[in-house]
């Protein structure tokens, strides 16, 4: 049993004023692994007190010094990579593929906002105006347990390239991959005060740091309903924020798609991190015409995947990461035969031989209709619906008929047209025959998917202020008149 009784604060690592003490368990064998003492509301303004102490010289670092650190906090992560992936599989349960790619995504998004301050120019020149783009001042940074470490490192990334100083408070689910990676960052070496982190509850660290009047942006990523919470806490203070928030998102195979490689990818797709992300692509929307071809090999896709030991390379579904989300995965997969939908693949209940862990059995609906709940509701697990159309308008009125806009997937063997369709889906990104990863091209969600972006230049830009000074230069007189 391992014990987590430090936070971080001001460069130091610190015992926390809170005393609530959480057990974590290991998902794939309910095994207590560790014991975690929470922080609190005064720990987050301690946390807040260092970083805003920092940003007074922080913010005022050259590009070049802030490239500098970034090199750093990839050269430290990178170095216990190996160390990282395995406190990963122990502690959420993350199949070996998706947790090596989402170490790896840690340490490389401080190389990409290098790389992206290389050519970023902060000081830009608008008519007479100079427009001087400043770092806001202390960031929140606020992140969930599905992908810990990529999370902390992208917003963190962003921050430092801004000349922000950042208060980060991760998932107290992911303590233990915290504070691995929270040593990483002290090795790295930069100024004290500049990274805080602060493993506590929502309610309470969370909570803290969306009132405090010295945070001057939130970026959360996470549920809808928590994002909703923080906005409207956001507002006393006119905070900034940016909000990655839930998605239930459709993938629209068009009835010239080859399904023998579209809908092994859909169900990919669907299922990608266990089906614990918020851009699986959970509603496959299919031409009626050949549902019952769809329904074959979706069927033979999904039990053709590996459930169980995340550590084997094999192994394409792990764990839900604790009781409440298996929990929360059996109740849609009772709701949806209740619903009606006709239930191909899966069901409830554990996987045979996985009873000692939170493994829930690969589900496909089909004949899934958008009035039932398992069509409109974010479920968090490996859980594909199938809907049927008659028309291509049908088809994306379908794909757009959701709260959500975070992600969509279209196939077709026309790319001329499988564009056409993607310019008509309400959503942040358009996956067309494939799934990609660009981390320079901007993510979010329209609708209640979040506000605001992240990655690349759209990201950096969330974390900076645009301010125009005019009257600057010997000719700025000349159209004052």
């Amino acid at each position: 049993m391992k014990t987590v009784d430090h936070i971080y604060i001001n460069g130091s690592f610190i015992k926390p004023h809170g005393k609530e003490v959480l057990e974590l368990v290991n998902p794939s064998t309910r095994a207590a692994i560790a014991r975690v003492t929470l922080a609190d509301e005064q720990d987050a303004q301690a946390a807040i007190a260092a970083a805003k102490a920092a940003y007074q010289s922080f913010s005022r670092t050259s590009k070049e010094q802030r490239m500098a650190y970034l090199q750093r906090l990839h050269d430290a992560v990178a170095a216990r990579s190996e160390e990282l992936l395995e406190v990963m599989i122990e502690e959420y349960g993350g199949p070996l593929r998706i947790s090596k790619a989402s170490t790896q995504r840690a340490a490389d998004s401080f190389l990409q906002a290098r790389e992206l301050l290389k050519t970023f120019e902060f000081v830009q020149h608008v008519g007479i105006s100079k427009v001087v783009l400043e770092p806001l001042g202390v960031v929140g940074l606020i992140t969930p347990w599905n992908a810990n470490y990529s999370f902390i490192c992208s917003k963190l990334a962003m921050a430092v390239a801004a000349g922000s100083t950042a208060v980060i408070k991760p998932s107290e689910l992911s303590a233990l991959q915290t504070q691995l990676l929270t040593e990483c960052l002290h090795a790295a070496g930069l100024p004290p005060g500049v990274i805080n982190i602060v493993t506590g509850r929502g309610a309470t660290v969370g909570a803290e740091m969306t009132r405090h009047p010295d945070i001057a942006k939130i970026s959360f990523t996470g549920s809808t309903l928590v994002g909703k919470t923080i906005a409207r806490g956001a507002v006393d203070t006119m905070k900034r924020v940016t909000l990655e928030l839930g998605g239930k998102s459709p993938n629209l195979i068009l009835d010239d798609a080859d399904l023998a490689t579209a809908i092994p990818l859909a169900v990919a797709a669907a299922t990608v991190n266990s089906g614990q992300a918020c851009m699986a692509g959970t509603r496959l929307i299919v031409p009626e015409s050949r549902l019952d071809e769809v329904k074959r090999l979706a069927t033979d896709a999904m039990q053709a995947l590996r459930v169980g030991n995340p550590r084997d390379s094999a192994t394409a579904i792990g764990p839900m990461v604790t009781q409440t989300q298996y929990d929360r995965v059996q109740g849609y997969i009772r709701l949806g035969i209740e619903e009606g939908a006709e239930l191909l693949s899966g069901g409830p209940g554990h996987p045979a031989g996985l009873e000692d862990g939170y493994f829930v059995k690969p589900t496909v609906f089909a004949n899934v209709t958008m009035d039932m709940r398992i069509a409109k509701e974010e479920i968090f697990g490996p859980v594909l619906v199938i809907l049927s159309y008659k028309t291509e308008d049908e088809a994306i009125e379908m794909a757009n008929d959701t709260i959500y806009g975070l992600h969509a997937f279209v196939s077709s063997s026309d790319l001329g047209r499988a564009n056409r369709v993607a310019a008509q889906i309400v959503a942040g990104r358009v996956f067309i025959n494939g799934m990609y990863d660009e981390p320079r091209a901007p993510f979010g969600g329209f609708k209640q998917s979040g506000i605001g972006r992240e990655f690349g230049r759209y990201g950096l830009e969330a974390y900076l202020e645009p301010k125009a000074v005019m009257g600057h230069g010997e000719t700025s007189n000349e159209n004052t008149q």
